[in-house]
């Protein structure tokens, strides 16, 4: 488990987490799900799960040092690769949301609350994906 600096300020904490290869999709989608949902950990601002390998990513607000310490030694999700990497700029739920906001017009000169409101492609069963860590193809990307 790589635990980064502890910082001493509220900020965003992001999780990257990696399930054991024993370990099937559908069990790992569950663990990752109550390791997000644990009321013991910080608000949990953000969270999603990989194709391919099971396992996810998540974004916890972390406000004090008790829920700095519980997210980083806690024993969470046994048998996992875990890392955690305090974020700079995102150093509260509103500021990680602005964080989105800055990165899409700066580097990309899109509008994030337009791209809120569009219309997205139909997807596959995104319930299904997590439980079996594939691709659900419905529509395939132009090649």
């Amino acid at each position: 488990m790589k635990r980064n600096s502890r910082t001493r300020q509220p900020r965003c904490l992001l999780v990257y987490a990696l399930a054991p290869e024993h370990l099937g999709a559908a069990k790992a989608n569950r663990q990752f799900n109550d390791f997000v949902g644990d009321t013991n950990l910080p608000l949990a601002l953000f969270h999603d799960h990989f194709i391919g390998q099971p396992g996810g990513v998540a974004i916890f607000f972390v406000e004090t040092v008790a829920e700095r310490d519980a997210l980083l030694d806690g024993e969470h999700l046994p048998g996992w690769s875990l890392e955690f990497q305090p974020l700079i700029y995102a150093r509260s739920p509103a500021a990680f949301d602005e964080q989105i906001a800055f990165t899409l017009k700066a580097y990309r000169n899109r509008d994030w609350e337009a791209l809120r409101r569009e219309a997205r492609p139909r997807y596959g069963d995104a319930s299904r994906e997590a439980e079996a860590a594939t691709e659900d193809l419905v529509e395939p990307m132009d090649e």
